[in-house]
């Protein structure tokens, strides 16, 4: 497969439609979680809103259906993550967001911080490692290009997951 793929293309509305699902996905998952984006870990995405935010998103789609592996990539990573918060997002919004987001702070301040960061990489290095074997044990693009979205979506729920945690606990003793 080529580096980049023609604009318009039949390859080029593959990857388009691949990522506005994926990123569709990540979106419609969040609002249903958090609508008011009060528990959004990605401060950018807090920042932007939905206002900006979701033509920032189709402007991305149409840019990176250029290109192969960064599409598959952002659509791997989208999908996970849509899935992680479908996860908990019954929960979320069954409570309320601010609600949640006191019930997550006392259960923060009421347990081991080592055992959450523990578990926290645990979880990180077992998902990653689904994505290094990928990207280890194949030359074709596309299991390359999924196995490194599955590394990023790790690295990602890790580093907004700490970030998230690291606010509330900046917070409580």
């Amino acid at each position: 497969m080529e580096d980049q793929v023609p604009f318009g293309s039949g390859l080029y509305f593959v990857f388009l439609v691949s990522l506005l699902i994926g990123r569709g996905m990540d979106l419609l998952s969040t609002w249903v979680a958090t609508p008011r984006l009060t528990l959004e870990a990605n401060p950018l995405a807090r920042k932007l809103g939905w206002k900006w935010g979701m033509p920032l998103n189709l402007g991305i789609c149409m840019l990176l259906s250029a290109w192969p592996l960064p599409a598959i990539m952002l659509a791997t990573t989208s999908v996970l993550v849509a899935a992680r918060n479908f996860q908990s997002a019954w929960l979320m919004r069954s409570m309320g967001e601010g609600h949640y987001r006191l019930w997550m702070s006392e259960r923060l301040a009421e347990s081991n911080r080592l055992t959450f960061v523990s578990c926290l990489v645990g979880q990180a290095v077992l998902v990653g490692a689904v994505g290094l074997a990928l990207v280890s044990f194949t030359k074709e693009l596309i299991p390359f290009a999924i196995g490194t979205g599955i590394i990023t979506y790790a690295v990602a729920v890790t580093f907004f997951t700490i970030l998230s945690v690291w606010r509330i606990w900046r917070v409580t003793p």
